[in-house]
């Protein structure tokens, strides 16, 4: 189900030095996703989404919002989109809202970085561009070469494939590509084999930047929600996590700091970075990365 609200903020201040995307401001034009990825943070309950997989809410002020905020910003800065769901799932085929945003953004000279699981996002190769004249770049999140592991794990999401296209277009457009490798889902995905195959294919597609989590988190309702998903997809593998892991929050892969180690080596090779610095001046104004309050 889809639904329109209205937002009371669209635009949240990066509250430290963040090296991991380089962002300064973070922006969620929806709440809820319609990929119905088996592990993601999202659902966790103190995020406030309690139909995160049936429905979406659209911030239908979203962009009157971005103009205010932007028009009143003393310095230029990256802004982030996709920390709490995909801007090209779906349903911005109907709505085109992160298409608004990103024009809004352009208008008003600030930079950009999204990271999605979709190739919809060719649609905006014209205002990325225009966004590239001060910084632009796109992240796609891709966690296993295979596509139909990917399938089973991402239900709703474009292949890893199509992902892999899209990132080759992007870059032959002049926008600067990114991989998201993250999570790793341990037992699943976090063999050598898989990842130096997204690194390799990262660097073949064009992406610059290969930014790796060999591991994942797992809290409340999502805990739930992956536990009820493994019984189905890989019956038995629920125990061997809670045997791993018991309630614990941070989930790191047994091999992580193997394949840290490897992955690094093998980037350095290929020339591709592991994180990025931000390269607009930030400003001193303290808030959080994901959703501001409605």
């Amino acid at each position: 189900m889809i639904r329109e609200i209205v937002a009371k903020t669209i635009l949240s201040r990066v509250s430290q030095v963040d090296t991991i995307f380089g962002l300064d401001y973070g922006m969620n034009l929806y709440r809820g996703c319609q990929h119905r990825c088996i592990y993601c943070d999202s659902r966790s309950r103190c995020y406030g989404i309690d139909r995160f997989d049936s429905e979406v809410l659209v911030k239908s002020n979203a962009i009157d919002l971005l103009r205010d905020a932007l028009s009143r910003k003393r310095k230029i800065g990256i802004i982030g989109t996709g920390s709490m769901n995909d801007p090209y799932m779906p349903v911005e085929r109907e709505v085109g809202l992160t298409r608004r945003a990103l024009e809004t953004i352009a208008d008003y000279g600030f930079g950009v970085h999204v990271i999605t699981k979709s190739d919809l996002v060719l649609r905006d190769i014209d205002v990325l561009k225009r966004i590239a004249r001060v910084s632009a770049a796109v992240s796609f999140t891709i966690t296993t070469i295979e596509d139909d592991l990917a399938r089973r794990v991402e239900p709703q999401a474009p292949p890893s494939s199509s992902r892999l296209r899209a990132m080759k277009a992007l870059s032959d457009a002049g926008i600067e590509t990114r991989v998201s490798l993250m999570p790793t889902l341990p037992f699943i995905e976090d063999n050598w084999n898989n990842v130096s195959a997204i690194i390799e294919a990262a660097h073949q597609h064009g992406a610059r930047v290969v930014i790796p989590w060999f591991g994942m988190s797992m809290r409340d309702r999502q805990r739930e929600y992956f536990y009820r998903q493994l019984d189905q997809l890989f019956p038995g593998l629920k125990q061997r996590y809670q045997r791993t892991y018991g309630a614990d929050y941070s989930c790191p892969s047994p091999h992580a700091d193997d394949l840290y180690a490897r992955s690094h080596a093998l980037c350095e090779r290929l020339g591709l970075a592991t994180r990025v610095m931000p390269r607009l001046a930030p400003s001193a104004e303290p808030l959080s990365l994901f959703d501001p309050p409605l």
